[in-house]
């Protein structure tokens, strides 16, 4: 199995242009992209305060609260309670959107993938998963919880570490907590 493992120690804490929060990226393809031009990115958000989303044409949006009470998103207009952990929710990153939240700082995983060219499934799963991704696509498995590895590689992963399967690989996770499992397929 080719599989590259993405520690939550290497990445980068970048500061949001409105101040409510960082933004550390976990994966993007292609890789280095600028926010304009990824087929698909996956991040991990503090949230600090209240305060509007950026805006993204053409792209659709996962968000799944990981720490924290949740928020009242507002896409639109209509709201939209997130405050259910581990919880992925759908929506477009075209309409205005803000965030209110509900009881002080969260942590959430953002999935964004541009509508027409990229396709994602998110789940938030326990146990044994096998890691294959469809031909041309990626699988992004990441740890919510310590204790998650790899079997017969020797990787284990802590918490908020990652997994990034592309191509015609495949393997076996075993998880003793909770990991939240991002399929990436060609739309």
């Amino acid at each position: 199995m080719t599989a590259r493992v993405l520690r939550a120690a290497d990445r980068t804490a970048t500061p949001w242009k409105n101040g409510g929060g960082v933004t550390r990226e976990i994966a993007a393809s292609p890789e280095g992209a600028p926010l304009d031009a990824f087929d698909w990115r996956v991040s991990l958000a503090d949230v600090s305060r209240d305060g509007p989303f950026s805006s993204f044409p053409g792209v659709d949006r996962t968000l799944t609260v990981v720490e924290g009470a949740g928020m009242d998103l507002v896409v639109g207009g209509e709201h939209h309670i997130v405050d259910e952990p581990y919880w992925p929710h759908d929506f477009p990153g075209d309409p205005e959107t803000d965030g209110r939240l509900l009881g002080g700082p969260v942590v959430n995983v953002n999935v964004m993938y541009r509508r027409g060219r990229t396709a994602a499934e998110v789940a938030v799963v326990r146990g044994t998963l096998r890691l294959s991704a469809p031909t041309g696509g990626a699988v992004l498995a990441l740890a919510l919880e310590d204790g998650a590895v790899l079997d017969g590689q020797g990787i284990e992963l802590g918490r908020y570490d990652a997994l990034l399967v592309q191509g015609d690989s495949s393997g076996v996770l075993r998880t003793q907590g909770w990991a939240l499992l991002v399929t990436l397929s060609h739309g």
